[in-house]
């Protein structure tokens, strides 16, 4: 099979971790003779240093061309530390959800046997656990209009961000997610603040309607953005697929991630809008940021984006068996007792980033020669 990846290695770890996803893939590439065009492009705070945009024209058009794309992390700290910033790495990836049309983002949230007394959770309450958060991700706060600062006197400024939505973005990222629920559990759970919000309200008028019309043999749940907190945390077994929008869906996906204890061990797929052609864009990214204060120095954990590469192979190539595989390798590897340092609790042995990587490498090659 033939696969054409834009490669967006970003900022901070991201060129770490996102070079043992690369060798990883070309290892079953090689073995299965699939046939695979890597386009790196630049994104990010890299992408600002050379050429002043976060998300470049040239970078734009090999993603748009591309079957998907891998990316790592975006961001760093001089910026963050730099009010005056007028152009920063995060505005690329708004970019590039929003010129790509990325609007679900697909985050699962599941369990390592062998790393479960890693999360802060206890045993009983997580051992099981395998949910996805599905977040609306081009339209609500984010991207809403009227945004920012006006001065109203002297000694008064005034701060603004707009929660829009309209039907169609309701509705789009609603079938999505009874179209995941139908292939797992056959359950959702709308999440939104109906009780205060008039963007709750109308959400949730939305998702009912589209059950009853089109979805009713899917079991549907509605719950309040501040209560699945707490029940993420209290009993995240009761999820299947949670259903929210952009800024409540950023909130509830980290709250999800760390059940597992490391945010460097779980993958997310943004996807857009099946075309004619029966394809659709998708970006496949780990869900840790760039962890500027260990870059470079091969303790970065390459498994999330391993993982991300999995989903890739899963969402957009139809690769079942492959994807499956990879994931085993990871099972594996961890059960061994290999560790980078952000799991070490439980450690056989401490492993590099690239040493990871190799093992899962290790792994799969013993699977894949069965």
């Amino acid at each position: 099979m033939k696969l054409n990846i834009a490669l967006l290695a970003g900022d901070g770890i991201g060129p770490e971790v996102i070079d043992q996803a690369v060798k990883v893939c070309d290892a079953i590439a090689t073995k299965y003779e699939h046939e695979i065009a890597w386009k790196p492009a630049l994104t990010g705070a890299a992408a600002i240093d050379a050429v002043g945009e976060p998300y470049p024209d040239d970078t734009h058009e090999i993603c748009a061309s591309a079957d998907a794309v891998l990316f790592g992390a975006i961001g760093h700290p001089r910026f963050d530390n730099d009010p005056s910033a007028k152009v920063r790495p995060e505005q690329g990836l708004l970019k590039m959800r929003q010129k790509l049309g990325l609007f679900a983002n697909v985050r699962p949230t599941f369990t390592f046997p062998s790393l479960i007394d890693k999360s802060p959770l206890k045993r009983d309450r997580i051992e099981g656990t395998d949910l996805i958060i599905l977040r609306e991700l081009t339209g609500g706060v984010y991207f809403g209009k009227p945004r920012g600062v006006s001065k109203i006197n002297d000694n008064e400024e005034k701060a603004v961000d707009t929660q829009s939505y309209t039907t169609s973005e309701v509705e789009r990222i609603t079938r999505v997610a009874f179209d995941l629920a139908k292939k797992r559990n056959n359950k959702v759970t709308s999440v939104e603040k109906s009780n205060v919000m008039e963007t709750g309200m109308f959400w949730r008028n939305i998702v009912t309607k589209l059950h009853n019309n089109e979805f009713n043999n899917v079991e549907l749940n509605h719950m309040l953005a501040d209560n699945c907190a707490m029940q993420l945390v209290r009993y995240p077994k009761q999820f299947d697929v949670i259903l929210t929008d952009n800024l409540f869906g950023d909130m509830l996906s980290d709250v999800a991630a760390m059940l597992t204890g490391s945010l460097g061990m779980l993958p997310s797929a943004s996807l857009g809008a099946i075309n004619e052609k029966g394809t659709r864009a998708a970006l496949y990214e780990p869900v840790h940021g760039t962890a500027p204060d260990i870059a470079g120095q091969g303790k970065a954990n390459p498994l999330a984006m391993i993982m991300s590469f999995a989903m890739m192979l899963k969402y957009s190539f139809d690769m079942q068996e492959d994807s499956q595989m990879i994931e085993q390798a990871v099972q594996n590897v961890l059960s061994k007792g290999l560790r980078t340092p952000d799991i070490k609790q439980g450690a056989v042995k401490i492993v590099s980033t690239s040493e990871m990587g190799q093992a899962v490498i290790d792994e799969l090659t013993k699977l894949i020669n069965k």
